[in-house]
């Protein structure tokens, strides 16, 4: 009896710690922070931190202007930075376990505008994205990779 309540125990234990870790992904993985510019500085600043950091700007991509191009009608900003280390790139992508991160390339920022007039920058955790995947790409992603992701934000905002 003892055994059997045990294991049913552990059962709805695993199952709970299931359910709320996959309530909290997305907060998790998924970062937002309100700036107090406008779009239009809170890109300028990123780009200016990026570069000042090495970074290239791949792009700057008006994700509202093509969703309207396309038939989706109008949404307020919503700018994608694209951006790119190339060493950071070159140590996670030389490993062919590695090469499928490639789909998150480049590494993305994006700022936009919400309902209530604020503008926001959204940005995924690099640390734990990095620590899901574990190795080299953990060592790139939740190092100098966060690092400089939180420096770039962190400059947005001012």
């Amino acid at each position: 009896m003892k055994l059997g309540s045990f294991i049913v125990g552990l059962i709805v234990g695993a199952a709970l710690l299931g359910i709320v870790g996959w309530k909290m992904a997305p907060g998790m993985m998924l970062k937002e922070y309100q700036s107090p510019n406008s779009v239009e500085q809170t890109v300028e600043k990123l780009k200016a931190a990026a570069l000042a950091k090495g970074w290239v700007v791949a792009s700057i991509k008006p994700l509202h202007k093509s969703i309207k191009k396309h038939g989706g009608g109008d949404l307020p900003p919503v700018m994608l930075v694209n951006l790119c280390q190339a060493n950071h790139a070159f140590n996670i992508l030389k490993d062919d376990a590695s090469k499928i991160v490639s789909v998150m390339m480049p590494c993305t920022i994006s700022v936009y505008r919400k309902g209530d007039g604020k503008t926001y920058i959204g940005a995924m955790n690099a640390s734990l994205l990095g620590s899901m995947f574990g190795g080299n790409v953990a060592e790139v992603m939740a190092g100098a990779v966060s690092d400089d992701q939180r420096c770039f934000i962190k400059a947005a905002m001012n």
